[in-house]
């Protein structure tokens, strides 16, 4: 019968709460990089010019349609030879997440954007108020009330995606688990504490998403 030793992970602490610390940094990076990718593709989506609505469309449905493993994979090894720039293992992680969830994130501020009432838009253009203006000052801030649960929900599911980046030697908190599990010989004892770690942030994350759905569902 195995013997669980957690004892030995003593030894790897600094190496696993360092690959926490990129982890969560990652998470922040990419979250806030989706949200602007995200604005301007919804922004784009609801513009009255063709062609912008056909471009963030099809950037979109590229995303949405494609595993995010393959997109990681295919920024850091075929996107350099294409653009002729140098990609480093970081930038093609934080360019494929972000354009990843930016393709969800614009479909939940359009959504936000198209549920507020079309009143709205007029009360401001009978104040003189430009469509941009109208925009930043009247229509977002309404619909961003009801976009939180939506964005803090594909947040969550950001932060677990990032897991995914160690495929690109990324020191996040998988990888610098695989690096203690291959030094130690303790994979199961490692690979339960990194699971227990991701638990220990997204629980918590999912009971306040539950708890901001229902009071806006009160208010409502």
């Amino acid at each position: 019968m195995y013997q669980w030793d957690f004892s030995i992970l003593w030894e790897y602490r600094w190496l696993l709460l360092q690959g926490l610390g990129v982890t969560v940094s990652f998470t922040v990076a990419i979250i806030l990089g989706g949200l602007f990718v995200g604005l301007v593709e919804a922004i784009c989506l609801l513009s009255r010019f063709t062609v912008l609505r056909g471009i963030s469309l099809a950037l979109i449905e590229l995303f949405r349609c494609t595993p995010i493993l393959v997109q990681l994979i295919w920024c850091y090894y075929a996107l350099p030879i294409v653009a002729g720039i140098e990609m480093t293992p970081v930038t093609a992680s934080l360019l494929a997440l972000s354009g990843y969830g930016g393709a969800f994130y614009a479909e939940i501020i359009r959504g936000g954007i198209v549920s507020i009432d079309t009143g709205q838009s007029e009360a401001a253009a009978a104040l003189g108020m430009t469509p941009s203006l109208a925009m930043r000052r009247i229509i977002l801030p309404q619909a961003l009330r009801r976009m939180v649960p939506a964005l803090m929900n594909q947040s969550i599911l950001q932060f677990k995606n990032t897991s995914l980046v160690s495929v690109l030697a990324v020191p996040d908190l998988v990888y610098q688990g695989q690096m203690a599990a291959h030094d130690s010989f303790r994979p199961l004892e490692t690979y339960t504490a990194v699971a227990v770690a991701y638990f220990a942030i997204l629980f918590p994350l999912t009971i306040f998403v539950r708890q901001r759905e229902r009071k806006l569902g009160e208010f409502a």
